[in-house]
């Protein structure tokens, strides 16, 4: 038990939390930020520089700067949970997702590609709300090696949009 919740791996036998619509969405525009709790239920928190999704949606991948993640990095290594955001900037949609299974490990082949597209994405989706598109690589950017993957196996999910339904959980796709 965890502060009045439990969250608990799914069985493989279990379909992935996460329907084709949502994959697509947190791999997209979207801002993301990434939390863990360390020694003491410290709060620690780190923006992402974009998200992978693994076929079958089963897990996802945060693209994380080591150098300014440390206090994530530290917090995940303890207690392989960690809980993360991803919202639109322009329609305010937000999804949370949670996991009980993550592990921080080096970039796969194509992951500083994926990085750029990312930043190059979001700073797009900025713009047109009246923010510098400078700002936006400036805040994401990381250089190659200091690229680190936070990965996880979402155990748990929920519409965070505000409104009615925020909080809501997401069913698991059929």
């Amino acid at each position: 038990m965890r502060r009045g919740f439990v969250v608990q791996s799914l069985p493989m036998s279990a379909p992935p939390l996460l329907d084709e619509s949502t994959a697509v969405f947190v791999q997209g525009a979207v801002s993301i930020n990434a939390a863990s709790r360390g020694a003491g239920n410290a709060p620690a928190l780190a923006r992402a520089s974009g998200c992978r999704g693994a076929p079958g949606r089963r897990r996802v991948a945060l693209y994380l700067a080591r150098s300014k993640s440390e206090a994530l990095i530290e917090a995940v290594r303890a207690t392989q949970s960690v809980a993360a955001g991803f919202s639109l900037p322009s329609s305010h949609r937000t999804v949370q997702l949670k996991g009980v299974d993550a592990e921080v490990g080096p970039p796969a082949a194509g992951d500083l590609t994926s990085v750029g597209r990312y930043i190059e994405a979001f700073a797009a989706e900025l713009e047109p709300l009246g923010y510098n598109a400078g700002l936006a690589r400036a805040l994401l950017w990381l250089d190659a090696q200091d690229l680190v993957v936070l990965s996880f196996t979402p155990s748990a999910a929920f519409s965070q949009t505000p409104g009615p339904g925020a909080g809501a959980p997401l069913r698991p796709a059929p």
